[in-house]
């Protein structure tokens, strides 16, 4: 029997390949959609030949096909043939990229090939005679592959599918789909096309394709051996592509309710691997596949399997006595499969969430990497001029030309601040520092290697309804590298990272959390008041350092975190409390505090116009949807604008930095005088470098290289903004029978047990005053009304007096070990007075007053009136004259905490 059987010839796909050819020869783009190539030595009208000499250029192995041009063709038989039998097709379209090489590039085509084995005794002659055929013909030879693997990327398919909408009725087709990368694995070797070496004979047979799993030939070529078992691999004569295994989720926009997200897994080869990095949403094309359940395999425990119960049957040939054979006796361990996606493009997906996810590139044939957005990150460490031509390649030439209109124009910066969630009525200051935050300031390494870090970090403090949250969920629907997370929902792994074991190795992984999947991007933490103090000590280090470090299940590693937080808080008890610090409204600890560059209070007063326009505007969007609002700059030219300035690196100027110094020196110096508690929290050298961090992306929004004073007053401004002053009510003196709990001190508790005493001696000094300087007291603001007359004096001025006052007596019991006299403090109080008192009215009212000041002192247990060798007594007081009264020494009360003033 003639062994000889005819091949059979898919006429179909040798049809594809034809017009397939036909169309990447002849295809010429029109040169307006496209902006100038980058790159003058491709010269070439025809696009798809001009990207095979960028190949040789580039030393690149991957044509990229825009699918759209091959819709524009008047035929359709084409694009639908490829896309509904992609899987069939390919061979014939990958060779036809290789005949179009070989044609236009032949040395390039050439210079990839594998030397010819030694190794193969039979026919070694016939091969080297065949491959010096070879070299002028440039096609290729049975044994002989390119370790360049030449391949096909679609891209701009009309239609991107989800996840959940898979079906085996896909399988095979070409699709697009879109999904977030939640794991990638390590780039590993995969044998592609394997040469074989029989073990009998030493026949040798290449090219044996591998489809998914080790496939080894089927029965050896020569007739005489016959062998079917015994195959050894040559592996220099196999070729071997780069792969990598990919784990993408559904995007959570599309996920429907009640569900949970469903994940895939999406195999990357040759140069599309590391192409996606996990926490980033992408665009895979390429084609659905069935694969076996490898993971069902290594499942330890009793494995069900498909056998036949054949225990009681008869030994005889009849009723099944033979038992099951074949494949089905391997059960169900082999037959499980799952689907997985074979991947030849990966694009990040830059649509927002809740618009449909669709590919709109424009590929220059000149620079084709950087236009499909395939190039590397941009290095932060790189400078500001590579990066900016970097950014630039990937634009269009009206995308260049509307880019130059918003840097060029007036006032930017404010206008990029009104563009910023327009759906927000109000809070341009919130606005302002969403924006300086997406900017970011200038990330520097010090010669000893250490980390400055440039990210921003922001902490929202509100009452309720006023929008906290809406800003968090439309900074992560802006950026592309952003991750949601709730404060209670979320726990120091989920937040930094997890130490998982891997379902098909079985060895100890790193899964990354939050704050790594949003390195170079934003993490929003909602709710953050409500979390574990546990897990809010978790993200100290990322805070600062920017690092993440594990020591768990034998890995010790450093991983980075290089991220700006944005944190959204309620005050404690619902309602911020104007009375109270920054610090005692929030339930956070001083560490995480400093480690916010800026926080913003936002409170819900009543104020009748903002009222109407909030309520006009929120009726107007719910009516009008997106005709409600009018931005300046839409999302995509905003996403381009910040894209653009986060690649510049502004340095300081000799006069700003002068400036900055002053700035610092004036925050501290109020931070010094306000005594207890009076700011929201202490100004450290974190605060300065917040203003640095400020400054530098002040100038990134303005598009310029030199952080002048006006932006370091800018970034003054809003730190001073955040650093809330706290409301105190007015300090009232003189009448005793008030007691201003709230105004006062943070003193011992016990202060209403020592109020007698306070009292008698208050009594004891007021009639002397109330009758000495009656009009003096009027000139203050004395309220009306029967009973002694009250003084009010603001909490700052209060505080002010008492400081100089303390520090006097202070400095006199350290040198003399005694108090100061009565008549003695008031006259020193006056004389550092001196310069503000311009007439004799203004130095009695001021003397008055800092009498009563120290009555209130003396009530309040910061002063002690010693008279002779002990205390004041109440009844002496109530008798004696003002002569004696002024004869009263003052000390610091035991109970005066000196430091806290």
């Amino acid at each position: 029997m003639d062994r000889a059987v005819p091949k059979v010839v898919d006429e179909v796909g040798e049809k594809v390949a034809e017009e397939f050819e036909r169309f990447l020869d002849q295809y010429i783009e029109d040169p307006l959609s496209s902006g100038a190539p980058a790159s003058s030595a491709v010269i070439s009208d025809k696009y798809y030949i001009a990207q095979i000499h960028g190949l040789r250029i580039y030393n690149l192995s991957t044509l990229y096909v825009d699918f759209q041009h091959l819709m524009s063709l008047k035929n359709n038989a084409l694009p639908s043939a490829i896309a509904n039998d992609y899987y069939r097709h390919l061979p014939y379209l990958t060779r036809a990229l290789h005949s179009l090489i070989a044609r236009y590039e032949p040395r390039y085509f050439r210079e990839h090939r594998q030397p010819a084995s030694a190794s193969s005794q039979t026919g070694s002659s016939i091969v080297g005679n065949d491959s010096s055929q070879a070299e002028s013909m440039g096609e290729k030879t049975p044994n002989q592959q390119t370790d360049k693997l030449f391949t096909l990327a679609f891209y701009n398919l009309p239609l991107v599918s989800r996840i959940r909408q898979l079906r085996t009725g896909s399988i095979g087709k070409l699709l697009s789909i879109s999904g977030t990368v939640t794991r990638t694995s390590e780039v590993r070797p995969e044998l592609y096309l394997a040469t074989f070496i029989c073990e009998n004979c030493r026949s040798v047979i290449s090219n044996v394709e591998q489809t998914f799993r080790y496939t080894e030939p089927t029965q050896c070529p020569n007739a005489t051996c016959g062998n079917r078992q015994g195959w050894r691999l040559d592996i220099r004569q196999s070729t071997f592509v780069d792969w990598q295994k990919v784990r993408i989720q559904e995007n959570s926009s599309e996920i429907p309710t009640g569900s949970m997200p469903r994940t895939m897994d999406v195999i990357l080869r040759g140069e599309i691997v590391d192409r996606a990095k996990a926490g980033e949403k992408c665009i895979f094309t390429g084609a659905l596949i069935v694969v076996p359940d490898v993971s069902q395999l290594g499942l330890p425990g009793v494995r069900p399997e498909a056998t036949r119960d054949n225990r009681n049957a008869p030994r005889g040939g009849d009723a099944g006595g033979s038992g099951v054979t074949g494949l089905k006796a391997l059960g169900v361990r082999d037959l499980t499969y799952r689907m997985a996606f074979l991947a030849c493009m990966v694009t990040p997906d830059v649509s927002t969430p809740g618009q449909p996810a669709s590919q709109q590139l424009n590929g220059q044939s000149g620079n084709i990497l950087a236009s499909l957005n395939q190039t590397a990150p941009i290095d932060p460490l790189d400078p500001g001029d590579h990066a900016q031509e970097a950014y630039l390649q990937s634009l269009t030439q009206s995308e260049i030309e509307d880019l130059k209109m918003m840097v060029h124009g007036d006032h930017v910066y404010s206008r990029l601040v009104n563009s910023l969630a327009p759906m927000v009525y109000g809070h341009e200051i919130v606005k302002k520092g969403l924006l300086l935050q997406l900017m970011g300031g200038v990330s520097k390494v010090t010669p000893e290697g250490m980390q400055l870090r440039g990210d921003l970090n922001i902490c929202i403090v509100g009452d309720p309804s006023t929008s906290k949250s809406q800003f968090l969920k439309y900074i992560c629907s802006f950026l592309p590298r952003a991750v949601y997370t709730s404060g209670k929902a979320s726990s120091a792994a989920g937040l930094t990272a997890a130490v998982v074991k891997d379902e098909e190795t079985g060895e100890f992984t790193i899964e990354a959390g939050a704050l790594m999947l949003a390195d170079n991007g934003i993490c929003a933490i909602d709710e953050f008041d409500k979390m574990d103090i546990g897990d809010q000590v978790a993200i100290h280090e990322a805070m600062e350092q920017q690092t993440i470090s594990i020591a768990k299940a034998g890995i010790q590693a450093t991983l980075n975190a290089r991220t700006s937080i944005l944190a959204a808080a309620n005050p404690v008890g619902g309602r911020y409390n104007r009375k109270t610090t920054l610090r005692a409204n929030i339930n956070m600890s001083a560490p995480i505090m400093s480690r916010f560059d800026l926080f913003f209070v936002i409170l819900d007063e009543c104020n009748e116009t903002v009222d109407r326009h909030l309520a006009e505007h929120i009726v107007s969007i719910h009516r009008l949807r997106d005709e409600a609002v009018t931005p300046e700059f839409t999302t995509e030219q905003l996403q381009r604008y910040i894209r653009f300035a986060r690649t510049f690196k502004p340095e300081f100027t000799p006069e700003a930095k002068e400036l900055l110094v002053e700035k610092y020196k004036e925050l501290r110096a109020d931070d010094a005088q306000g005594g207890i508690g009076r700011n929201s929290y202490r100004i450290t050298v974190r605060q300065l470098e917040s203003m640095i961090r400020l400054s530098e992306a002040i100038a990134k929004a303005n598009c310029v290289e030199d952080v002048t004073p006006n932006f370091v007053r800018e970034a003054f401004h809003l730190l001073r903004q955040s650093i809330i002053s706290v409301e105190k009510d007015d300090v009232e003196v003189e009448d005793e029978e008030v007691v201003d709990n709230k105004a006062g001190r943070r003193r011992s508790a016990d202060r209403d047990g020592d109020s007698p005493m306070g009292g008698d001696d208050d009594n004891d000094d007021g009639d002397g005053y109330d009758g000495g300087d009656d009009t003096a007291a009027g000139r203050t603001s004395p309220t009306p009304g029967p009973g002694p007359r009250k003084t009010k004096v603001t909490y700052d001025k209060y505080m002010a007096i008492l400081n100089l006052l303390v520090r006097r007596v202070n400095e006199d019991e350290m040198t003399q070990g005694e108090g100061v006299e009565h008549e003695d403090l008031v006259i020193w109080y006056l004389e550092q007075k001196e310069d503000e008192l311009n007439s004799q009215e203004d130095l009695d009212a001021e003397r008055e007053l800092v009498r009563k000041v120290i009555k209130r002192m003396v009530k309040d247990n910061i002063f002690m009136q010693i008279r002779g060798e002990g205390l004041v007594d109440g009844e002496e007081g109530i008798g004696g004259s003002s002569r004696d009264a002024e004869k009263v020494v003052y000390v610091l009360h035991p109970n005066c905490a000196v430091e806290e003033i």
